[in-house]
């Protein structure tokens, strides 16, 4: 514990521990009612720990953000064009947005708070936007043609509001599983490659 701690155990506690059990605060209370102090002292560390772990409270809910995105370019980045980009990019944001048992209710309560919560929506659009970028790139890549162009740009917000669609979905009754969930709004809503 680093000298002026009190109370708290960072070296027990792990970043996905702090989030979760935020996560469930925000759910109980209200994300604007639950403060930094309530989820610091649910978890048994200091108000210090937390802050060296998030920036505010509402970047909790991107824990996994990174580990996420990595995969999903590390899985893009390994295609060699032999399978449709629409099968590609299906079944790479996929395995980039599937946890572990241990982890399903966390990402449940991720996706009620983010698409619930306006406070949070806030938050969520610079993430949303990295996503957008990655499908845009691949989708330049395997088009031939610059991100800039309409048909990377549809792609972009295909994925998003594929990926928004398949979470609202899965939150919206029990027993709904969201891999089945994204592949098939990802059928519906991806465009196809365009012809030359």
């Amino acid at each position: 514990m680093a000298h002026g701690d009190s109370g708290g155990r960072p070296s027990a506690t792990s970043p996905h521990e702090l989030a979760a059990a935020a996560q469930q605060l925000f759910l109980e209370k209200g994300f604007d009612e639950t403060s930094v102090e309530d989820i610091a002292s649910a978890v048994g560390v200091s108000r210090r720990t937390f802050f060296r772990y998030f920036p505010t409270k509402a970047d909790v809910l991107w824990v996994e953000s990174p580990s996420e995105l990595a995969r999903l370019r590390d899985n893009l980045a390994a295609d060699d064009g032999s399978a449709p980009y629409e099968q590609v990019l299906t079944r790479s944001i996929v395995a980039a947005l599937t946890y572990p048992s241990e982890q399903h209710e966390w990402a449940y309560q991720r996706a009620q708070l983010v698409l619930k919560v306006p406070s949070v929506q806030t938050h969520a659009s610079f993430r949303f936007a990295e996503w957008k970028d990655a499908a845009a790139e691949f989708a330049a890549i395997r088009s031939g043609s610059s991100k800039t162009d309409l048909f990377p740009i549809a792609v972009g917000h295909a994925v998003l509001a594929a990926m928004l669609t398949a979470h609202e979905y899965w939150i919206g009754g029990p027993g709904r599983d969201l891999p089945q969930a994204l592949e098939s709004t990802f059928s519906m809503l991806l465009p196809g490659l365009p012809t030359r």
